[in-house]
């Protein structure tokens, strides 16, 4: 099923970090003294299905990622680094643009998730195949509320209806190319990929991921970070409250 496609993951790591309140972008970061974007990166590196890496990086800091983290970390796959835009969306998309052009299948990973399964990007890519698109995600723990502009609660929707959506997402190029291409003639910007996918009225399934695959956002959650690495079962899974998507 896999060989005859040629799989490119693109690798956003060009947000801004403000919630992190730390002098250096949160990718550079260190966790059991590798980068966190390095931690990410390997997890690709890994997979013998991924043919090419392209990582997304702030203008400023695309020296850096290439020395420190592409070079330093011997990454044979990831030999592209593109600058990253304004939104998520943008920075995506310049990933897309500097895409192999034998490639057919697209993954699209936050470069702050670094606890990514292998499983979950060789299903990814298996869903992409199979079904066009797919994205990685998990069942929410919590009751969740709909608040109005009042902070009075509208509704509250149907709980095992609703999953956190993580990453990879991951997608036929072409499917994912006419998303960005109908968001950029709509002035529509999304908060991730399949939502621009979705809105071209196609299938998106949802492939079950892991509660451990945080996004890496906030002082606290480096410390579940350092927990997930060192295997431990942190205070957050005890209590109920692990952080599962943001």
């Amino acid at each position: 099923m896999y060989k005859n496609h040629y799989v490119s993951a693109i690798i956003a790591a060009a947000g801004m970090s403000n919630r992190m309140r730390s002098s250096i972008n949160k990718q550079f970061i260190s966790i059991d003294n590798k980068p966190i974007l390095a931690h990410t990166i390997e997890k690709f590196e890994r997979c013998r299905y991924v043919d090419e890496i392209i990582v997304v990086a702030k203008e400023d800091e695309m020296g850096y990622c290439k020395r420190e983290i592409i070079n330093k970390h011997r990454f044979k796959k990831a030999f592209k680094i593109v600058r990253g835009g304004k939104e998520r969306q943008d920075s995506v998309y310049n990933g897309i643009l500097a895409l192999n052009g034998r490639t057919d299948i697209v993954l699209s990973h936050d470069g702050a998730r670094p606890f990514v399964k292998g499983e979950s990007i060789v299903e990814s890519i298996r869903g992409a195949i199979e079904y066009g698109a797919c994205v990685v995600g998990v069942p929410v723990k919590n009751t969740i509320k709909v608040v109005g502009d009042d902070d009075t609660i509208d509704r509250t929707p149907k709980r095992d209806l609703l999953w956190a959506a993580q990453t990879p997402q991951c997608f036929d190029k072409d499917i994912l190319m006419e998303g960005y291409r109908k968001a950029i003639e709509d002035n529509f910007i999304g908060t991730d990929d399949s939502v621009l996918v979705e809105r071209l009225g196609v299938d998106v399934r949802m492939i079950m991921g892991s509660y451990d695959n945080i996004k890496i956002t906030t002082p606290e959650d480096l410390m579940i970070a350092e927990s997930i690495l060192k295997g431990e079962e942190s205070i957050f899974d005890r209590m109920g409250l692990r952080l599962q998507s943001r």
